[in-house]
């Protein structure tokens, strides 16, 4: 008998069990019934699962750019749970979240919602430009409530690609066979563009090939991967230069085994994000005869030239999925955050321009409801 007991106390379940009784049983003589309620009532049934969180809808408001994908993609692909993606508008008003692409609103804003939403509704606007190549669409200030977009500062973030661990060390990593030296794919070729005057002037000491719509020579997206993993170095210059502004430019080049050329934000801004000893900074160089110059030397010493790939022991390159990622964490975040904001400095924080009320084109729209 004395073992059994014994084995009875071993467990500590067992034992939190009988304090309670003995506690609910010394309240029931000193304090009455009341003093038992009082404990169940505010301590509740014991649950062995978590209380279960509802699932969140998203109401994706316009195709980003078009491009469309599965919407039940976000466990599979993104592991985010309780998620539900919709482009069905009837939705609307039952709707947890709504993602608004900036470069799909009208200047007017006369396609964005007309009806009230819910106070509980949150409006994500979402923009992977630099501020630079975004149109200041007025009436946008305490109209949106959470910000997506590449920078680090934003309530979302989702940036253009990263450099992850592989967690095991990996072989030494041969690149592919080189056909080209130096290399450059490029659509929006402009010559107020900084990157316009450096190719300019660095093409007068190095043979640079050029591919793109803007040298009338387009590329599908097979060849433009092809192209990249021929040549050894290839130019990932950014269409302007902005803090954390660092695009696919230079995550496919370094995913395909060209050592990239960057210019855009400051060396340091890039060590951020990728080994410092993974990618050629411009501003590293006093002139581009001295870029192209070491260009030349790494070309002629293989073994040095290879230390651009160490990196690849540990690490590897994920590019981000645009739109979808964008929309399975932009449920999340809305699945996660409960608590009430709003956007109310949008054009300070992502342009650094102060918007004062008064001016004409800034005077609220008051046939849209605004979140304020």
């Amino acid at each position: 008998m004395l073992r059994r007991v014994g084995c009875f106390f071993r467990s500590p379940l067992r034992r939190v069990l009988l304090l309670m009784c003995l506690f609910m049983i010394s309240c029931l003589f000193v304090y009455g019934s009341s003093s038992v309620s009082y404990f169940l009532r505010h301590i509740g049934p014991i649950k062995s699962e978590r209380p279960h969180q509802s699932e969140v809808l998203i109401l994706i408001w316009i195709w980003p750019f078009n491009i469309s994908f599965d919407l039940d993609i976000c466990k599979s692909q993104f592991n985010v749970d309780g998620c539900r993606l919709t482009v069905d508008r009837e939705l609307y008003s039952k709707a947890d979240g709504v993602l608004i692409h900036h470069r799909d609103i009208n200047w007017d804003t006369s396609n964005l919602p007309a009806s009230p939403r819910h106070p509980h509704q949150k409006w994500i606007w979402m923009n992977l430009e630099s501020p630079s190549n975004t149109l200041q669409i007025p009436h946008l200030d305490n109209l949106f409530n959470v910000s997506l977009s590449y920078r680090q500062d934003a309530d979302i973030t989702v940036p253009y690609g990263w450099v992850v661990s592989t967690r095991q060390e990996q072989k030494d990593f041969i690149p592919p066979k080189k056909k080209k030296m130096l290399c450059w794919i490029v659509s929006n070729f402009q010559f107020n563009h900084r990157r316009a005057q450096v190719y300019d002037e660095l093409r007068r000491y190095v043979d640079i090939h050029t591919f793109g719509g803007s040298f009338n020579q387009p590329v599908s997206e097979e060849s433009y991967r092809e192209i990249i993993a021929s040549c050894k170095f290839y130019l990932s210059f950014e269409n302007s230069e902005h803090k954390d502004y660092i695009t696919e430019k230079l995550y496919t080049a370094l995913q395909l085994g060209a050592v990239p050329v960057v210019l855009g934000p400051s060396r340091q801004n890039y060590e951020r994000f990728v080994p410092r000893d993974a990618f050629i900074h411009v501003n590293d160089f006093p002139s581009m005869r001295a870029l192209a110059k070491y260009l030349l030397f790494l070309s002629r010493h293989d073994e040095l030239y290879g230390r651009y790939f160490n990196w690849r022991r540990h690490f590897e390159v994920k590019i981000s999925s645009f739109p979808a990622e964008h929309a399975c964490y932009s449920c999340d975040y809305i699945r996660r955050h409960k608590e009430y904001q709003v956007l109310n400095n949008l054009y300070q924080w992502y342009w650094g321009m102060n918007v004062e009320a008064d001016e004409p084109w800034f005077r609220p729209n008051r046939k849209r409801l605004q979140n304020t």
